[in-house]
């Protein structure tokens, strides 16, 4: 008996000693654990469904919901509540639409134009339904990049919202000579030269179309193709298989989230974040969304507040925006218990739920584009994601060291990529291979190899190049660093430097050109600024300047800073060099050459002083 209790208090001390040793050097282990189990077991069913003769995909999730829970309201949208029977049986009319009258195929691909509304997702489903992959366009693009758009993905139909007609006037001819046919969601005589859709949703059946239409063989087929700056040059049109769009619709899933809660959506639907996991992840659950057109810091708690909203969607920026708003007495008042999103900055996290109440942050990280993703959910504030041990059997990814003097990750005597130590900063490359494949860009096999890193730690490997410099620290917490290469991120937006040399090249006086992004105390991510060689003979006119910026580059990308300089830095491999100009900032009290600044309501480019300045840095003067 005696032995027994032994035995006993020896197997007791053994496991509250296991316990402390756990607790004190693997703190997160059950946490981690049991999140990679959850999203293991919908890993797995997509893999069994992969292995079907008919996988199901996202719109058939909606459909199974639209039957399931008819009434429950699906999207409320400025006041009006439409249930998942309505959006079912709009988008029913709006399939049998394109398939009597726009004469639409399956497989055909289709350009969506649209602001954020209901129709923008009756349309979405309506083509999805009856086979066709859609691209989704940034309303903010203009003239040269629309026609690249479709030459890339094959499109040869657009539909284009209402509001946004008169924006295509420029090109509507061009669109039309190259037998791009354009269908507005408007009524018959509204907009002469175009077709109308609305006008014969009366007439057809809302009786769905042959589910054969919208049926897949293949996950990895693509459904979508959304539009990312990438590191150069135009938009690329990034690839979205149904495999990834079912990945990214389990995101608030994954995070705890349930058909109870209400989400607000208050990003733009052309970007994945709010159609991939904003509505993607809302139909996943069965649960309801607010969508806003535009996001507006003022009226965010006031909808919360009124529609119980519960699951928030941001950018870094937005909780800035929330944070700047007059106090109130009823901050705190409100049902919201998470938010998800990307980029959101240490003091900017600490102040939210200081300001607002314990919402859990639940920071994503990961491209339109990308093969990795990581999820902070812990909650640790100023990291994007969290890796283990057993995230790491599952996907292979490194950090490894980068030199941005050279703009180019540092090599070994081999040649092959070096490693960095824990807590250092390396350029983050993903693996390719099964379990992480890159499904890359359409209409362009060199930009997708563009991408890719090959020979990185041995012969013939292939890494996705994320361009982004992160840490991972000793408990496994991923930090963000910053972007490198040719693309910074400005209000929620991949700015493409090279598409803008590109613009400004065209202005007479300009010679020579160099677009870089820098810091403003204050503001997440960089805002624009070009270093300019006027040409010999010529002046610098800022009207001339402001006239061609505000014409043909969307706000996020304008250039804010112009410096004037008589010689372009290079590297050693005839780059332009940007790290100097990026360091040295916007500051006319530490720098010799002329700087200008963006003034809208002069129309013009001006003389960036000191007083500018110090108004700028105190956070006086509107970016």
């Amino acid at each position: 008996m005696t032995l027994s209790l032994g035995w006993l208090s020896a197997l007791l001390a053994g496991v509250f000693s296991a316990h402390i040793l756990q607790t004190l050097c693997f703190p997160y282990f059950w946490r981690d654990l049991l999140f990679l189990l959850k999203v293991l077991r919908y890993g797995v069913r997509l893999e069994l469904s992969k292995l079907t003769s008919s996988p199901r995909t996202v719109l058939d999730r909606f459909v199974q919901q639209a039957q399931r829970i008819p009434d429950k309201p699906f999207v409320i949208y400025e006041g009006h509540v439409h249930t998942y029977r309505d959006v079912e049986l709009r988008s029913n009319r709006l399939a049998n639409v394109f398939q009597e009258s726009v004469k639409l195929r399956k497989g055909d691909c289709v350009g969506l134009l649209m602001n954020n509304e209901p129709d923008f997702l009756c349309a979405w489903f309506g083509l999805a339904k009856v086979g066709c992959s859609v691209a989704f366009l940034n309303t903010n693009i203009r003239s040269k990049s629309l026609l690249h758009c479709f030459n890339c993905c094959g499109a040869k139909t657009l539909v284009v919202g209402s509001d946004l007609v008169e924006g295509l006037h420029g090109i509507l001819d061009v669109l039309l000579e190259s037998n791009i046919q354009v269908w507005v969601m408007g009524g018959q005589g509204e907009h002469p030269r175009v077709h109308t859709l609305l006008d014969k949703l009366d007439a057809v059946s809302d009786q769905p179309v042959p589910a054969a239409l919208r049926a897949t063989t293949s996950l990895k087929a693509p459904t979508l193709y959304i539009f990312t700056s990438g590191t150069t040059g135009l938009p690329k049109a990034a690839v979205i298989t149904h495999l990834q769009s079912l990945k990214a619709a389990a995101g608030f899933w994954a995070f705890g989230a349930t058909e109870d809660d209400v989400m607000y959506i208050p990003l733009p639907l052309y970007h994945s974040a709010a159609s991939l996991i904003g509505i993607g992840g809302t139909i996943e659950l069965g649960a309801s969304c607010v969508l806003k057109k535009k996001f507006s810091a003022s009226q965010f708690w006031t909808d919360c507040r009124k529609h119980n909203v519960t699951v928030f969607q941001y950018i870094g920026e937005l909780c800035r925006y929330l944070c700047n708003q007059p106090k109130t007495a009823g901050d705190q008042v409100h049902k919201v218990r998470m938010g998800v999103g990307n980029g959101l900055r240490q003091d900017v996290w600490r102040e939210f739920q200081s300001r607002f109440g314990n919402i859990k942050m639940c920071e994503v990280y990961g491209s339109t584009e990308g093969n990795l993703c990581f999820m902070n959910h812990i909650g640790k504030i100023g990291t994007v994601g969290r890796s283990n041990f057993f995230y790491r059997l599952l996907f292979k990814y490194d950090l490894v060291k980068y030199d941005m003097v050279k703009d180019e990750a540092v090599k070994n005597s081999n040649g092959f990529c070096q490693r960095v130590e824990k807590g250092e900063t390396g350029l983050l490359l993903s693996k390719v291979s099964a379990l992480s494949p890159f499904f890359g860009y359409a209409g362009s096999k060199q930009l997708t190899e563009k991408k890719l890193m090959r020979n990185v730690f041995s012969k013939g490997d292939a890494y996705f190049n994320t361009g982004d410099l992160m840490a991972e620290d000793q408990d496994g917490f991923i930090c963000f660093r910053d972007r490198v290469g040719d693309t910074f991120r400005w209000k929620g937006e991949n700015v493409a430097t090279t598409e803008i040399t590109e613009t400004l090249g065209l202005v007479d006086f300009i010679q020579e050109v160099n677009v870089y992004g820098v810091e403003v105390q204050g503001h997440e991510g960089r805002v624009g600024m070009a270093a300019v060689i006027v040409r010999a003979g010529m002046a610098f006119d800022g009207e001339k300047l402001f006239e061609h910026v505000t014409r043909d580059i969307p706000p996020y990308a304008r250039p804010l800073f112009i410096r004037l300089q008589e010689v372009m830095e290079m590297t050693s491999t005839f780059k332009q060099q940007k790290f100097q100009l990026v360091q040295s900032g916007f500051n006319p009290s530490t720098t010799s050459d002329p700087l200008y600044v963006l003034e809208y309501q002069q129309k013009s480019y001006i003389p960036l002083t000191d007083r500018i300045y110090q108004s700028i840095q105190a956070g006086e003067r509107k970016l």
